[in-house]
């Protein structure tokens, strides 16, 4: 039988009515007892890294379950995290970077209804989540919600109180979990030694181009971060009525890191096709995110800028694929 580790941090699953509303306060045991079939599936131990609301969990929060993780990793098969909704693929894609290559299945998941209640969607979801950590085909970061298991670079929350709150942006399912069985739909597999990271740059930032927006948003988001992930519009570009190309231009030249993405759920950006993206493709030092998700974008970011400040090496950083994070690759 399997040993899995699962990995509390609170959220929704764990939360329980407060006078000011749900507050995360059930353990990750406590979690446990709720699901007596786990029994049936594996041998389960529990450690509590936090608790909180997943609105408050943080970079630094990824480092450190990766930590933890890192820790125990000769000790058990697999690794569960119960996490909170609202955050929770952004914690998924910074995971898939933090570990890398990992052959030990490392699987997020969580509920839109706490543990507690009559009607929950948390107990089905740490039972699937417990029946693919311990099987022999799982492998790297994943989140497994509503019985979908979806690659950690490639999860979105596309409901805010829907079961079926995650989507797989631009890729699809890794698996589906049916009557306690796993059903794949291709083998993923971790290539290459499994990799730990323990440093991030967190001082990176997303903003999102609106029409009119005021150009003194961008000029500060590209003052205070050390990175900068902008979603434009359609397939890319920038707006020509205002001084965002100079703004963008300069932030590069100051050793700034611009990556270029889209605010369209999917399909990804093309800077290519229009002379707004054309140009910044050209002319401007920017990175390109294509299929990326942003939370996918904003992690490897963060992670890349950990790692080195020298534009070319980052640049190959960026356009290696990890875990199925990018189809496209400029390289």
């Amino acid at each position: 039988m399997k040993k899995i580790l699962v990995i509390g941090t609170g959220g929704t699953i764990a939360s329980k009515p407060t006078q000011n509303g749900l507050a995360p306060v059930l353990s990750a045991e406590t979690l446990l007892n709720a699901v007596p079939y786990a029994a049936s599936v594996c041998e389960v131990s529990c450690i509590q890294a936090f608790s909180l609301d997943s609105t408050n969990v943080r970079p630094g929060h990824w480092l450190i379950l990766a930590d933890i993780i890192k820790e125990n990793y000769d000790d058990y098969d697999g690794f569960v995290i119960t996490h909170g909704t609202d955050t929770l693929a952004y914690s998924a894609a910074g995971l898939s970077y933090l570990i890398a290559n990992s052959r030990k299945p490392i699987v997020l998941t969580g509920a839109q209804k706490p543990m507690g209640d009559d009607v929950t969607d948390a107990k089905q979801n740490l039972t699937d989540a417990l029946i693919y950590a311990s099987d022999d085909g799982s492998h790297n970061v994943c989140v497994v919600f509503n019985g979908c298991v979806i690659a950690g670079t490639r999860a979105r929350k596309n409901y805010s109180k829907d079961f079926a709150a995650f989507a797989s942006v631009n890729f699809p399912f890794l698996a589906q979990i049916r009557d306690h069985c796993v059903i794949r739909y291709f083998p993923d597999v971790a290539v290459g030694d499994t990799c730990f990271y323990n440093y991030i740059n967190p001082n990176v930032g997303l903003i999102k181009l609106t029409p009119g927006m005021n150009n003194h948003v961008m000029r500060y988001a590209l003052d205070c971060y050390d990175g900068l992930v902008i979603e434009s519009f359609g397939v890319g570009g920038l707006p020509e009525y205002s001084d965002y190309f100079q703004q963008v231009k300069e932030a590069g030249e100051k050793g700034k890191f611009i990556v270029m993405t889209t605010q369209v759920p999917n399909e990804g950006s093309d800077l290519s096709v229009y002379k707004v993206g054309a140009v910044v493709k050209e002319y401007l030092r920017i990175l390109e995110a294509h299929d990326m998700t942003s939370e996918a974008a904003l992690a490897k970011l963060m992670w890349l800028l950990g790692q080195t400040n020298d534009f070319d090496k980052a640049k190959e950083l960026f356009y290696r694929p990890i875990h199925h994070d990018m189809l496209c690759n400029e390289l």
